[in-house]
């Protein structure tokens, strides 16, 4: 029998889940799901989560997991949904999760063989990438920026944005050979702040430190030569955290641009820190100043 997708704009009735469970039970040749790896909605799938070009070219990347999928779907970012038939079972005891959600029914077999994760919950979805404007996310007032170069691990890219909207940054910025800020690993990591906090993806990113220059935009790079930090008069107003490379920290010439080089203090014969811990740290002191600032102007 030819695969055939169940669409799912709104989910049957009560009588039809209940039938349905019932046939994917007895007869999994009931064409009702996606059973195989050959489907065009799989294949694209795979392509999506593994190509960075296909992302870019179709404006679309894969997301999973229940929080991610809800939170694509309340900002209107989610395009499809994929269910696994024991998760579609499972959730047909409360039908109202798939209301007004498009989505197909996929086997437990395929599900896997797609899936980026490990323990997959059953639900992934293509969403469509979210559209910044450059010009609002550096002209912003008081802007608090983060300056991303050559950040490469998946897993520390996530982690920094995801911190980075927990801090308060009003958007990021990354030169072009950073992880692509789309790959599973890196949307997993950000847990739906990739949603949420301004980013943009620049190749001239020494121009763009330029520009910020001339808005009147301080500058502060994490560097090892760098001197520690004014815990009370520094990242305050328009400014920007220049965060590099995890193994050879920033190049020479993002390091040119800066108005100051800091680092973190720290003891023992510690050198430098993994970069999402010391952007994490840098950002929230950041943060703490200038909250000190706004709460003073409330008084």
């Amino acid at each position: 029998m030819k695969d055939k997708s169940f669409k799912g704009n709104f989910v049957p009735r009560a009588q039809s889940l209940q039938t349905l469970k019932k046939d994917k039970v007895i007869d999994m040749n009931s064409g009702l799901l996606i059973s195989s790896m050959n489907n065009p909605q799989i294949k694209n799938l795979t392509l999506l989560q593994k190509k960075a070009k296909a992302r870019k070219e179709q404006g679309l990347f894969v997301v999973e997991g229940i929080k991610m999928l809800k939170e694509a779907k309340d900002s209107g970012l989610l395009v499809k949904a994929y269910v696994s038939e024991s998760f579609y079972q499972e959730k047909a005891k409360a039908p109202e999760f798939f209301y007004e959600l498009d989505y197909e029914l996929v086997t437990d077999s395929i599900f896997k063989q797609v899936t980026d994760t490990i323990t997959p919950q059953g639900i992934m979805g293509t969403v469509r990438v979210p559209k910044y404007s450059l010009n609002k996310i550096l002209d912003k007032k008081d802007a608090f920026l983060l300056l991303l170069e050559d950040i490469r691990d998946p897993g520390n890219l996530g982690t920094i944005i995801r911190t980075a909207e927990g801090a308060g940054v009003t958007g990021i910025i990354l030169n072009s050979s950073c992880a692509d800020i789309l790959q599973p690993k890196v949307v997993r990591s950000t847990m739906g702040s990739i949603y949420r906090v301004p980013y943009f993806e620049e190749k001239d990113f020494i121009g763009i430190l330029k520009h910020l220059k001339t808005v009147g935009c301080k500058l502060y790079a994490a560097h090892l030569s760098g001197i520690s930090y004014d815990t009370s008069g520094s990242f305050l107003g328009k400014c920007g955290l220049l965060i590099g490379n995890e193994a050879k920290g920033l190049s020479g010439e993002a390091t040119s641009m800066a108005d100051n080089l800091i680092k973190i203090p720290m003891a023992g014969k510690v050198e430098s820190l993994n970069a999402a811990v010391a952007a994490a740290i840098l950002m929230y002191e950041a943060a703490r100043q200038r909250r000190i600032v706004l709460d003073m102007a409330d008084e």
